[in-house]
């Protein structure tokens, strides 16, 4: 088992003006669950690709250990890497296809058999052995895919959206069987995916990406509780976090016609800004006889909850608003469809941002 560790890592791609990576400054700890998490375009998948040999690194270093890896071939990285397509020889069986990687290395049959062997029962796979991957279900084949990386013993297992080709339900199952596994195994492990609840539900720590920079690292409870700026309060949480623009004003932001109370050292690190947004998670909203006017546009009751969709009430176009939908979750049915609520505000659990440099100075 290994760390790894980005030091300023950057690729540009040819002909493009911008960095896919721009100084990526990141330290994975010795079995640490690491997940790369960001939309489509963000750089994370590039990341993972510099640290396994497949893309170069234009400026910075990569480690593992203590090794310099950057300018090193894939097969000398020590890594064992997950496809999203699973990239399994469909000529071979599935012991083959696990054992593949040993055989190349000279690794004894006998060896190979056993470690074969001990992976297959890890995974539930040791009835599948003589099958051919066309045989096999979408889950089955990315259990045989990640058999073959573990089969290896590598110092870092490095996963590319694993669980995207599988159903709803499977990458439900699948995931919490690979934080099983990992946790099992204790491999260092850099995982990347685009879907949040993935990054949330499986990552020791969440490394938030956008653009190619990254924006915050943390364990992902405190992405969730305490995001440093507007993207990833947006990003992380699902409902997204609700983001109202508001006009300062003595003792608080305004919206509408209700302000929203924010301390006065909290506006004061906003000097000179005339606006600023309110950050407030959809579970803590309640209806109130004082607060936010919300115009309820649908009512989703899911038994024990219930979802409030709506837009801000009585709100002047030209405010500009960054966000005008509200979403709110709530323990009671309090709202019907059509009708108009005010949504209570605690103002201990209400993020302040300022629009200029979109940072959290709450």
């Amino acid at each position: 088992m290994a760390t790894v560790s980005f030091q300023d890592a950057t690729r540009i791609y040819p002909g493009s003006d911008h960095p896919a990576v721009d100084r990526l400054n990141l330290e994975i700890g010795d079995g640490e669950f690491m997940v790369l998490v960001g939309p489509s375009g963000c750089g994370k998948s590039t990341s993972l690709r510099m640290l396994a040999g497949l893309e170069e690194v234009n400026e910075g270093k990569i480690f593992i250990g203590e090794r310099d890896v950057t300018d090193l071939p894939p097969k000398d990285r020590d890594i064992a890497m997950v496809f999203q397509n699973y990239a399994l020889y469909p000529h071979m069986t599935v012991a083959d296809n696990m054992g593949f990687a040993l055989k190349m290395q000279n690794v004894p049959k006998a060896e190979r058999n056993q470690r074969v062997l001990e992976a297959a029962k890890l995974l539930g796979l040791e009835d599948f052995l003589a099958r051919k991957p066309k045989a096999l279900s979408g889950g089955q084949r990315q259990r045989v895919a990640m058999g073959r990386a573990i089969v290896r013993q590598p110092h870092v297992f490095l996963m590319d959206e694993p669980l995207s080709n599988l159903d709803a339900k499977l990458r439900v199952s699948t995931r919490t069987q690979i934080a099983a596994l990992q946790v099992r195994l204790g491999v260092t492990t850099v995982y990347v995916t685009h879907d949040q609840v993935e990054a949330m539900t499986m990552g020791h720590r969440v490394a938030v990406m956008k653009d190619g920079i990254l924006q915050q690292v943390d364990a992902p409870m405190t992405l969730y509780d305490k995001p440093d700026n507007l993207f990833v309060a947006g990003f992380i949480g699902s409902p997204a976090m609700n983001l109202i623009s508001g006009n300062v004003t003595d003792g608080g932001v305004q919206v509408g016609d209700y302000v929203v109370p924010v301390p006065r050292d909290v506006l004061a690190k906003a000097p000179g800004e005339g606006t600023l947004t309110i950050g407030v998670r959809p579970e803590f909203f309640t209806v109130a006889d004082q607060g936010i006017a919300v115009d309820v546009s649908v009512v989703e009751e899911l038994g024990s909850d219930t979802y409030l969709y709506g837009t801000l009430a009585g709100i002047d176009e030209d405010a500009k608003l960054i966000a005008q939908q509200i979403v709110a979750r709530l323990n009671v049915r309090h709202a019907s469809q059509g009708g108009k609520v005010r949504l209570g505000v605690d103002p201990n659990q209400t993020h302040v941002f300022s629009n200029e440099s979109q940072l959290r100075i709450s």
